[in-house]
């Protein structure tokens, strides 16, 4: 009798487990499908759950720690090659001849770029986020000093003499001056928007300084971008050129001879409807060129051919008898080699008109562009050895340097910085989001709107079935993880559908992700993309008292009139804590003549202070317009009560927003609250 009970115990637990398994399975099947918006997607439950773990044990077992190599410096006589690692926090010593890494030295969180004093004791890092710069003794391989300048420290540049060293910070907008004698802050000059990289002129006179961001122009205008120059006698800025229809002008350099000034851009084609993609006429990348003489010539020239673009170009150097030009091009993972003769007979023998054309003309590479040279994954800083026979490239998202020959322009061999070995589902989904191969003929990645996982400050004309005839503003990747949905209209309910078949419909023009990509595509965005800190507006959590003003105005139910504000209407009922964003649909009034009936998916408020313009078309340039010029019968929030100093506030304190991680705390305090008001009710 026993044993029959057994039997049946055992017999209904199978039978129980059997049936668990089928229609547990298909429910998870179902649930796949909905995930990734088909029907033939693999995904497993394991590996769709653990590749996306964030911030817990299972996610530090399965995350690596990547090196991520960024910009370089080389010493005079070529022996020592000094690498700024920007995941590892590190600068990495590296004898380029055995091939090997011999010190690692800690720095700041984010650094940006490594350059060396004149007599190559001293090592200047910057770390972008950390705001400051570091001063290393290379022989001690220890940090000496800090500085303290802007915010974002980002490109360097030293003088001559090695009397002053230039700064650039990146989200400040500003240079920073340091006399190297006391090591004190002596000037700040503006700068164009976002700047981040900076080059001396040949005889010391100039220094100019790139930047990414189109300036502020009224709504609908194309990009527009600055190329400051400084004057260093006056240590003043002597000219601000404009160059139109272009923008994320990585690195600038200036040629030995000092005839021409050089940088890296994209023109970006973003107010013409995206589907022209599929007829090479969406994004182009070429070089913007300065003739360093009385009334010369300004001119943009494209790299990209008539089939095949060359994304994302990052860094130029140029060869030391000033024939030759280097670019890579982060994005398709490429070296141009630029004839500089050819360039400059160009600039001879043309009219300002046909310069015009040449902007857009891509044929015209073919003159000048004398070969392509293929790299790692993600090539970013550049550095020549002293002879100019060797070109050391920087191959971020494989952990090494590549060397390249300068006559057979051909890699001859890399150097491993030592990283980890193993790709992780993120890392590979991190090469992918860097990587325009999924683009028609290469046009650009996701990167390339997304510059540090981030947005452009761009809108696009989204123009196609279903998506509105309006503009749309590009939104960040940080921090989205877990706030679905997608798109301004909300119609991708995941990432999965965000990126993959809308994706390559829409944007791409060809064939999108394979399922393998799509999932790690999706694992990069979900668990490895970093807010920066606030450290401009909010670097330690405590709030001004103007910030705290605004937060109450934030938070306040009722007007300066006494009025109970409806709980719809209240701000912090759209943007709750932690991502201060309900996830859901809504409308505030701010619905153009051209857009498609819609409501709009509320976007978080994670470090808005760095996301300008606003609103789903891009038409507030400011986050005072909000509610000055968009919100006269009060759907966006009430705000018509307000007076300027509350106002002032509000945006104050909206600009101190940080990481949504600061706000776990806070999220449970506003549940709380909300549950209590509507027990009340």
């Amino acid at each position: 009798m026993k044993l029959l009970r057994t039997i049946i115990i055992l017999g209904l637990v199978s039978i129980i487990l059997a049936y668990g398994i089928i229609h547990g399975g298909k429910k998870a099947r179902a649930h796949v499908y909905h995930i990734t918006a088909v029907d033939d997607h693999p995904l497993k439950c394991l590996s769709c759950h653990l590749s996306t773990q964030k911030d817990n044990f299972l996610a530090r077992m399965i995350s690596e720690e990547y090196i991520s190599p960024y910009n370089l410096s080389l010493s005079q006589d070529g022996d020592q090659l000094y690498v700024v690692g920007q995941e590892s926090n590190q600068l990495l010593v590296v004898d380029p001849h055995e091939g090997a890494v011999v010190k690692k030295i800690d720095v700041g969180n984010r650094p940006h770029t490594v350059e060396l004093s004149r007599d190559e004791r001293t090592a200047y890092v910057s770390n972008q986020w950390s705001d400051n710069i570091f001063v290393i003794d290379l022989k001690e391989a220890r940090v000496t000093d800090t500085l303290s300048g802007g915010s974002g420290p980002a490109g360097i540049a030293i003088s001559a003499n090695d009397e002053y060293l230039y700064v650039v910070n990146s989200y400040s907008s500003d240079i920073s001056i340091f006399d190297l004698g006391n090591y004190r802050e002596k000037r700040r000059l503006k700068t164009g928007n976002n700047p981040v990289s900076a080059a001396f002129s040949p005889d010391g006179k100039n220094v100019y300084v790139s930047s990414r961001r189109t300036i502020p122009l009224p709504y609908g205008s194309p990009p527009v971008t600055e190329m400051t120059v400084t004057d260093t006698r006056s240590q003043r800025v002597s000219e601000r050129l404009m160059f139109e229809n272009a923008y994320i002008m990585e690195n600038v350099t200036v040629t030995p001879s000092g005839d021409l000034a050089i940088s890296t851009l994209i023109r970006p084609k973003n107010l013409i409807p995206a589907i022209q993609v599929e007829k090479g006429w969406m994004m182009t990348h070429g070089i913007g060129i300065i003739e360093r003489k009385e009334d010369g010539k300004m001119v943009q020239l494209l790299l990209d051919e008539p089939n095949s673009y060359y994304a994302d170009p990052f860094d130029i150097v140029v060869s030391t008898d000033g024939k030759q030009a280097y670019v890579s091009h982060s994005g398709v993972d490429r070296i141009s080699v630029i004839d500089l003769a050819e360039i400059r007979k160009l600039l001879e023998e043309s009219t300002e008109e046909q310069l015009q054309t040449y902007s857009n003309h891509l044929g015209i590479s073919s003159r000048y562009v004398v070969a392509r040279i293929p790299t790692g994954a993600n090539p970013k800083g550049m550095v020549l050895s002293p002879d100019g026979k060797l070109l050391y490239v920087a191959e971020r998202l494989e952990d090494r340097i590549a060397v390249i020959n300068t006559s057979s322009l051909e890699t001859e061999k890399t150097i491993s910085l030592d990283g980890p070995k193993r790709i992780t589902v993120a890392r590979h989904g991190r090469q992918l989001l860097n990587n325009a191969g999924r683009t028609f003929h290469n046009q650009y990645a996701c990167y390339t709107c997304h510059p540090d996982a981030h947005e452009d400050g761009l809108v696009y004309n989204m123009a196609g079935k279903d998506m509105g005839r309006n503009l749309a503003n590009v939104q960040t990747l940080r921090d989205i993880g877990d706030i679905p949905p997608y798109k301004w209209n909300g119609k991708n309910q995941t990432i999965y559908k965000q990126d993959g078949m809308r994706f390559s419909t829409i944007l791409t023009r060809t064939e999108s992700f394979s399922h393998k990509e799509l999932d790690a595509l999706v694992a990069y965005i979900v668990t490895g993309i970093k807010n920066p800190p606030n450290l401009r507006y909010n670097p330690n959590g405590e709030l001004t008292a103007a910030q705290k003003r605004g937060k109450m105005v934030f938070y306040r139910e009722y007007d300066n009139f006494g009025n109970e504000i409806p709980v719809d209407n209240r701000c912090y009922t759209c943007h709750p804590p932690p991502y201060f964003t309900n996830m859901e649909m809504t409308d505030v009034g701010t619905l153009s003549e051209t857009d498609d009936p819609m409501m709009f998916d509320v976007p978080q408020l994670t470090n808005i202070y760095e996301s300008a313009p606003y609103l789903h078309d891009g038409s507030a340039p400011t986050l005072e317009e909000l509610w000055t010029a968009f919100n006269d019968e009060d759907k966006h929030g009430v705000g018509n009560d307000m007076m300027k100093d509350q106002l002032n506030d509000l945006v104050e304190y909206l600009k101190s927003i940080r990481d949504a991680s600061h706000y776990m705390n806070d999220t449970m305090i506003y549940n709380a609250s909300t549950s209590n008001k509507k027990r009340k009710r």
